[in-house]
């Protein structure tokens, strides 16, 4: 049983490693299909200048044919610059997935959970789901920091989520150039993203989009600045209204909720906040675009759109959940949906503050808002105390324990002579137990013993 209970299960672990191993080929993919591209663009071009050298060759002097054969010289040299850079990227990428599948084989190769192995494994792990949220939240430096002192560079991706960032800077500092170069190299990616999850709020579902949401958005947006920036000028409107017939018009029956919006914003003050519309002229917009390219960002490159991190946390969160976690009447839990603002019913005394939730990682204000919506734990055993009771409101607690808190309590109000006498004896005349989770106060008379069945 012993043996049974410590092996270890590896194909259930890297379930939440899939990633390390999606974006290098990802990338893989994305390099080749950039070469082949290149390729075939400069066998099309060169096969076209050396036909039409072919053809002018009896009419034309030694010079013209020579100046058009060193033209294509140059052009086959620059495209053998571009294949060396890429077969570089190709090998960087090839060598790291070879260490990530290599880190991945070393969990298959330990028997058990006991194994110090595996807890070495389990703290590279570790690092690398701490460099991953590090990366997230936009840390860079201090996870490249964090990477290269714990040796694992090569178990983490750092350019993507630097370039990712990048991006999403500029267009929280209100520039949508960057994005859009970054649209345009990825327009098959975002068009697959779109016919795989359109968003039914914004398009038509039985009209194909073009472009994808992030490209479609951005180009809203510069169509908001050109009418924010002069919002008196004629010349201005006429500006933002060939941007829209350019790069708006063009999809409105894919998208026909924002472009109707297009010309509502033509008969608006940007300076009013009285006007309607005035949620698109926000400062808020940039945010809302740069988290759409993030969201964008991470589903092409198959990334987790939530840190690795919270998703192995909510899984031991998980474990330990009880409904008392989230309860209203827990002063450390985190707002919950039905008690936003919730708080204790009753002022904490000396005497609870012997017992509750201070050891429960649950409740602890870090990891009460992570694990709200994880469910709650299953346990197949319970574990009671000995000499169980139940107070009046249906709450149950080992009798030992109600009367050590009870001499605690009495002690720090300056009853001990009666705390040291009443301890252990079978006299509750006149005393009294207190709840301590809600404070209630009851006689000891009261309470019923439980039975366990």
């Amino acid at each position: 049983m012993a043996e049974a209970t410590t092996k270890l299960k590896a194909d259930e672990h890297v379930v939440l490693d899939q990633p390390l191993l999606r974006l290098p080929l990802e990338l893989q993919r994305r390099n080749f299909k950039q070469s082949q591209i290149k390729i075939d663009h400069e066998q099309k071009k060169t096969t076209e200048l050396l036909r039409n050298a072919a053809k002018s060759a009896n009419s034309a002097s030694p010079d013209d044919t020579t100046k058009a054969l060193d033209g294509m010289i140059q052009r086959m040299e620059n495209l053998k610059r571009d294949l060396e850079t890429l077969h570089e990227e190709e090998q960087s990428l090839n060598e790291q997935s070879s260490k990530r599948i290599r880190h991945l084989q070393e969990l298959y190769e330990i028997p058990s959970l006991t194994d110090v192995k595996y807890e070495n494994w389990s703290r590279t792990r570790l690092d690398r789901l701490v460099v991953d949220y590090l990366l997230r939240a936009g840390y860079s430096d201090t996870a490249a920091a964090l990477a290269e002192s714990k040796d694992i560079q090569d178990l983490i991706d750092l350019d993507t989520f630097k370039q990712c960032h990048k991006i999403a800077d500029s267009i929280q500092g209100g520039s949508t150039t960057e994005a859009l170069r970054w649209v345009v190299r990825n327009k098959d990616s975002l068009k697959k993203l779109l016919e795989k999850t359109p968003d039914k709020a914004m398009i038509t579902p039985a009209v194909t989009p073009k472009v994808s949401q992030l490209e479609f958005e951005l180009r809203f947006q510069e169509y908001i600045e050109l009418l924010r920036r002069h919002p008196t000028r004629d010349s201005a409107r006429y500006e933002a209204i060939m941007h829209a017939q350019k790069h708006l018009a063009p999809h409105s029956a894919a998208f026909p909720v924002q472009y109707r919006i297009t010309a509502g914003l033509l008969a608006v003050d940007p300076t009013d906040p009285s006007e309607s519309y005035q949620e698109y002229f926000s400062p808020s917009r940039w945010t809302y675009l740069s988290q759409l390219f993030v969201d964008s960002h991470h589903q092409i490159f198959n990334l987790p759109t939530q840190p690795l991190l919270h998703v192995a946390l909510s899984a031991g969160l998980s474990a330990l959940k009880t409904p008392a976690c989230h309860s209203s009447l827990n002063p450390s839990s985190a707002a919950t949906d039905g008690h936003e603002h919730a708080k204790p019913m009753f002022t904490p005394t000396p005497f609870s503050n012997h017992i509750g939730n201070s050891l429960c990682p649950i409740c602890s204000t870090e990891l009460n808002e992570l694990a709200k919506n994880v469910p709650y734990a299953h346990h197949t055993k319970s574990s009671v105390e000995n000499d169980p009771v139940m107070l009046p409101n249906g709450r149950v607690y080992g009798r030992e324990r109600l009367e050590e808190l009870e001499v605690k309590n009495l002690r720090m109000t300056g009853t001990r002579r009666d705390a040291d006498e009443e301890r252990g004896k079978d006299n509750t005349k006149g005393r009294t137990v207190v709840d301590p989770v809600t404070g209630d106060t009851y006689p000891w008379s009261v309470l019923k013993k439980v039975y366990i069945t």
